[in-house]
């Protein structure tokens, strides 16, 4: 039979408890083979036990432990199974899918939104689900859940009460398993299987508000490394002096202390184009490096990596970040989604909308 780690990290899936008490960690194997005992029917599963935290605890500490243990063990399986909770979940899939370049096999993140010892539990089928991706779907870091495989670092949680929790707004499915199975090609191997482990987490994520007063990111620039900031729309942010909370200073201080900046956007579909409006010039001229389609987390853990790589140079970290490294992002102008029609030409504006 073919091998397929299975690499318990914890979340609601393994949980036990429920109203009126509150979820919390419990034995997981024990249940697992009383719950799916299918599941060794369809491969020689090796069970292990990496952690059993609420995802919200993750850290990136912990991705690099993963990442390393993982980088040891997946050449002698032929796929993984990573379960996971769900909040954090899109964050861990991001940072697997950049330290593990060019993986020998599939790396199948899933977790579920009830516990697997409940009667309605969808955790049964996501882990059906995500055995089958992992020894038939594209060799590739992804996320199984609710019969669909995303690409790993496309992904969003967009849902908390329902089963189809996940969509990847800017990327199609790479995977359908419905009564058919069928998996997309993925990503093409790019060499060997190597390690990228570490992190420079002194990074912050900002989202730009109306009414965010400029005076407090600016007292977080001492203190990090690296900042991506969440924008409207194409890119865009206050500049107006007259209105007092120009964004302007921010980005001009940044490049002053040698502080990165990565923008993308708050909309889930496309992505930024900072030539398009007068704001995201003004950023431009002020070093800031556009993230494309890529979502918030990609954007966060892969100036993450960048900075631990390549903080040496401000032109080297530019063309990291721009550049695809996991499918992360799409060169050139951002795509309009397969299912959301494409409108007219975008032309130069003052302002965005």
């Amino acid at each position: 039979m073919p091998r397929v780690l299975l690499l318990h990290t914890g979340g609601t899936l393994g949980m036990a408890g429920g109203r009126p008490s509150a979820l919390k960690p419990a034995a997981f194997f024990k249940t697992l083979k009383a719950r799916v005992p299918e599941l060794f029917e369809l491969a020689d599963i090796e069970l292990e036990l990496f952690s059993n935290l609420d995802s919200s605890e993750m850290q990136p500490e912990l991705w690099s432990r993963m990442a390393a243990h993982l980088h040891a063990r997946l050449p002698h399986f032929d796929g993984a199974v990573v379960t996971h909770g769900t909040d954090t979940l899109a964050y861990t899939a991001s940072a697997l899918s950049f330290m593990l370049r060019n993986p020998p096999c599939p790396v199948v993140l899933t977790g579920s939104q009830r516990p697997l010892g409940k009667i309605r539990s969808d955790a049964r089928l996501n882990l059906i689900d995500a055995v089958l991706s992992a020894l038939h779907g594209p060799r590739e870091v992804t996320i199984c859940f609710d019969s669909r495989l995303y690409r790993g670092n496309r992904a969003r949680k967009v849902k908390v009460s329902e089963y189809d929790a996940f969509d990847s707004p800017n990327f199609p499915v790479l995977g359908t398993l419905g009564v058919d199975t069928t998996f997309e090609p993925g990503l093409k191997s790019r060499g060997a299987f190597r390690l990228y482990e570490r992190l420079d987490a002194k990074v912050f994520l900002l989202k730009v508000y109306p009414g965010l007063d400029p005076a407090l990111p600016l007292q977080l620039l001492p203190h990090v490394r690296g900042l991506v900031l969440e924008a409207y729309g194409a890119g865009n942010f206050p500049i107006a002096p007259e209105l007092g909370r120009s964004l302007t200073p921010l980005f001009l201080q940044a490049r002053e202390r040698g502080v990165p900046v990565v923008v993308v956007s708050q909309a889930h579909r496309n992505g930024v184009d900072l030539s398009l409006y007068e704001s995201g010039a003004a950023a431009l001229e002020a070093g800031a490096m556009g993230g494309a389609d890529m979502t918030p987390s990609a954007a966060l853990v892969k100036l993450m990596q960048g900075l631990a790589y390549h903080s040496g140079s401000s032109g080297a970290l530019a063309r990291y970040i721009q550049t695809p490294v996991a499918g992360e992002l799409t060169v050139g102008r951002p795509t309009v989604a397969p299912e959301a029609p494409a409108g007219p030409p975008a032309t130069r504006r003052p302002r965005g909308e």
